[in-house]
């Protein structure tokens, strides 16, 4: 099947960029770190707001999770940058770009922290009112700590895929990896010499955290 292929890489001319392809690689370990610390934030707010007894509260928490999980990352990342961002006067695209990465993947934590939440049997909650707990205290003291185990391999999973969502960032022209890896494309016209190290760069990210994820997962049910 593959016999008549006949290609012959050029590696020299993408050792050349590999400074290029380090940095996008960092670039994209900070942007993708601070997203998942800005969608667990979104998350708990968010899983808190749809059990909230104001009707609002619930209406837009709601109301938020069907509109991101319903839209594309890519057309989200266009109407935020393009429509909102800029009227609103924020240039920087590395800002921007991680808050919309972070509001993407804080409508699937919302719904991973919210089923958590869930599964704690009622009995938990009617003790905590019981003991003459407000209901802040019983999710800190009670709820939280034991939905925190059953949470935690999703979210690890989550954050696998917010590293793989924010190759999408480059259509607004961040040099985050996929970014990088393109515009070496552009200069060398060495295609797979220039993916290639980029699906090993986030096989090398992605990896460990579905690894370690398992893991989680297995002694959780133990």
């Amino acid at each position: 099947m593959f016999t008549n292929i006949n290609y012959e890489f050029q590696w020299d001319s993408i050792w050349e960029y590999r400074k290029k392809f380090i940095d996008g690689f960092f670039m994209t370990i900070y942007i993708s770190f601070f997203a998942l610390i800005l969608s667990l934030l979104i998350g708990v707010i968010f899983a808190y707001g749809q059990n909230s007894k104001v009707i609002i509260v619930r209406f837009f928490s709601r109301f938020y999770i069907e509109i991101i999980r319903g839209t594309p990352l890519l057309v989200q990342i266009l109407i935020f940058f393009y429509v909102f961002a800029s009227n609103l006067g924020f240039d920087n695209r590395y800002i921007v770009g991680t808050v919309i990465l972070a509001m993407f993947s804080g409508a699937y934590v919302t719904e991973i922290i919210r089923a958590g939440v869930k599964s704690i049997d009622k009995g938990q909650y009617e003790s905590a009112k019981s003991l003459g707990f407000t209901p802040t205290q019983s999710y800190m003291y009670i709820i939280f700590p034991q939905a925190y185990k059953r949470i935690l391999p999703p979210l690890t999973g989550q954050f696998a895929s917010i590293i793989k969502d924010s190759s999408l960032l480059s259509i607004i022209s961040i040099s985050e990896f996929t970014m990088n890896a393109q515009e070496v494309n552009a200069y060398t016209y060495s295609t797979l010499e220039s993916y290639i190290p980029l699906a090993l760069g986030y096989l090398a990210l992605t990896y460990p955290i579905s690894y370690y994820a398992k893991i989680l997962e297995k002694r959780m049910k133990d």
